[in-house]
Order: structure tokens, then sequence, then C-alpha cells
């Protein structure tokens, strides 16, 4: 078990230098990934693909996302550390993880009620205690907990989650990915000032569909 370890903490180093070659510079952003296990997060019969980048199938057609995906997106939110952040698609918790690590808390939406159930696990092996869990279709948010700074959808929309805009604070940041009308893909990174959404296509992305 301990040579695992070791070889694991060893392919975190390497993925954090791959992220950094690939762009990604936010220094909080990198220590989440050398702090976070991404192992934990996939199917056993996967633990050694775990630091690879790329996107791996966690059941039911979703994926644990690419770590540079996952980087790209939250280093993109721009995330202090008082900051109350929504996360739509809890998916394998990885991500909920990273974001739990930079802020001081996550509510986290999950559709499907197993992998809400394997996030929390995950969640709770690592002493992670700033994370809310609610079973429930992502595209209603979570209106009862207020307005967040900070909003992440993790699932390809083939509309833009307007309704999730009314649930920002004023200079608030949420990301998502959007399907455009020749089915490609970009991340759509949207402002909220002082009332008024203005939104950017930043990146070309490929996620799997909303559920």
């Amino acid at each position: 078990m301990k040579v695992r370890l070791k070889a694991f903490a060893e392919a975190r180093v390497k993925l954090v230098e791959e992220l950094k070659s690939k762009g990604i510079y936010d220094m909080n952003v990198l220590e989440a990934f050398r702090n976070i296990p991404r192992h934990i997060f996939v199917p056993d019969v996967l633990i050694f693909d775990s630091y690879k980048n790329v996107a791996l199938p966690i059941g039911y057609g979703q994926t644990i996302s690419q770590p540079f995906t996952v980087a790209f997106m939250t280093q993109e939110l721009e995330i202090e550390s008082h900051h109350k952040v929504l996360e739509i698609g809890t998916g394998s918790g990885f991500q909920t993880a990273i974001l739990a690590f930079l802020s001081k808390s996550v509510y986290t939406v999950e559709i499907i009620e197993i992998f809400s159930q394997n996030a929390q696990q995950a969640h709770q092996r690592l002493d992670i205690s700033n994370i809310f869990y609610k079973v429930n279709d992502g595209v209603l948010g979570w209106d009862s907990m207020g307005r967040f700074d900070r909003i992440i959808y993790t699932a390809a929309l083939f509309e833009h989650p307007e309704k999730l805009y009314d649930q920002l604070v004023n200079d608030g940041i949420m990301i998502y990915p959007f399907i455009n009308s020749d089915a490609s893909q970009n991340l759509c990174k949207v402002v909220k000032r002082d009332g008024k959404v203005l939104k950017k296509m930043i990146s070309p992305c490929n996620f799997v569909l909303s559920v």
C-alpha cells in the first residue's frame, strides 16, 4: 500500500506539471490538484489511469472530466476563499472537492442519487466538511440557499440556463458547456454586473449531455 500511495503522489506531481505546461497558472488551483487525490473518485478498475489527462467513465453514460478541463474551468471561475459556490452535476465528486479546497462552501446538486452518495463517501474519506448535497434536477439550481458568488455547470446544455443567472450575486461568475447549432461545444463564461449578464465563449470543449 505504501508503494501505491507513493506512486500516486508522484503521479499527482507529474499531472500538476502537465497542467502548468498547458497553461494553468493559478497557483491555488494547482495546489488543489496537488492535494486532492483523483484516484479515489474513479472506479477501481481504472485507478491506475487516475492521473492521466483524460476523462474516464464512471457509469450511467457519465464521466469524470479531463483534469485540464477541471483545472481550466476552476481557474476561469476566479474563486476566492470567502466564496459560496453552486455546482450543478456532482458526478464523481472530484470537481466538487477541488471547489471545496478553494472556497468557503460548495452546494452541489446531482440528479443521479448513487453519484451523490458515492461523492459524499469520498469527501468523508478526505475529511472535507464544507460541501452540502442535494439530489434534484440541477437546472433549477438551489434558490433556497440564496445567491452564489460562483456557479459551475458540468454537463453540456442546449439552452443558456437563464434561471441560474438569477442565483448569481452581482459581480458573480458562472461557467458552463454550451452546445452550438452545429453540435460543437464551447465553454460559456457569464459575468453579472449591475444586474446585467455578460456572456463570452472562451474555449472549445467536449462534455456529456445534461441528464
